[in-house]
């Protein structure tokens, strides 16, 4: 992995809430270099999902800045984030479940009127994921949880993303899934240079593919180093590792 000294993206003492008058983050900072995983972690209501709303542009930020590749775009438009290069994974399932494989990558990039260009996205795309290449003609909604991952993480890259942001990967898979939606991770960083940033409740399988990491908690971040670190950190164990 290659880091570059300027952070591709600048999360800077952030203050954010749903509420006026009731922040959720108390002045978060994160930042991620191109080539990165980075991982966030932290306990149900730390404000981990907030960071990924103020960033794209779902939640206004109150007070601090958003830099992506050094330009400012603190409460951006989400379709102006997508335009400056950052998708999203969410957690919930995204599949539009009645479409096929194939039309489900077209959704990825509704926002490009060149067709030539959708069609050598969707080839790229399916010559990443095999899988999803048998599947083309297939309703999304057919496949298994695993596989609708897999296809929300294609679509996320449609755009040529120099940034995804994925809530929680592995919410809803069972661990032999999990572990290989991980090894999907690992796999595309590593072959294209993916630069990710993730939340995940599974601490152990996030950390463990992540260059770096930080634990939020009550809308901070507590604690942060690379993943090898926090693994090992022993109140990062006991509070998320069971020890």
């Amino acid at each position: 992995m290659l880091t570059d000294s300027q952070p591709l993206l600048e999360v800077h003492d952030i203050h954010a809430g749903y509420v006026t008058g009731q922040d959720i983050l108390n002045g978060v900072t994160v930042a991620v270099h191109k080539g990165e995983i980075v991982c966030v972690i932290g306990p149900n209501g730390a404000g981990k999902s907030t960071v990924f709303k103020a960033v794209y542009g779902f939640l206004p930020v109150r007070s601090g800045r958003v830099l992506f590749d050094d330009r400012e775009i603190t409460n951006v438009r989400p379709q102006d984030a997508l335009k400056a290069g950052i998708t999203i994974v969410p957690q919930l399932h995204s599949v539009f479940p009645d479409m096929t494989v194939y039309e489900n990558l077209e959704m990825g990039m509704y926002l490009e009127t060149d067709k030539v260009r959708v069609q050598e996205r969707i080839d790229y795309v399916l010559d990443l994921f095999p899988r999803l290449a048998e599947r083309s003609k297939q309703a999304a909604g057919t496949m298994s949880g695993g596989e609708q991952r897999m296809l929300e993480i294609g679509r996320a890259l449609m755009w040529e993303p120099d940034l995804v942001l994925m809530d929680e990967p592995s919410a809803g898979l069972s661990p032999a899934i999990t572990r290989s939606i991980f090894d999907a991770i690992g796999r595309l960083n590593e072959e294209i240079g993916l630069t990710v940033l993730m939340i995940e409740q599974n601490a152990k399988q996030g950390l463990s593919v992540s260059h770096r990491g930080y634990v939020m908690e009550l809308g901070k971040c507590t604690f942060t180093g690379t993943g090898d670190e926090l693994l090992n950190n022993p109140e990062v164990r006991r509070a998320f590792l069971g020890g």
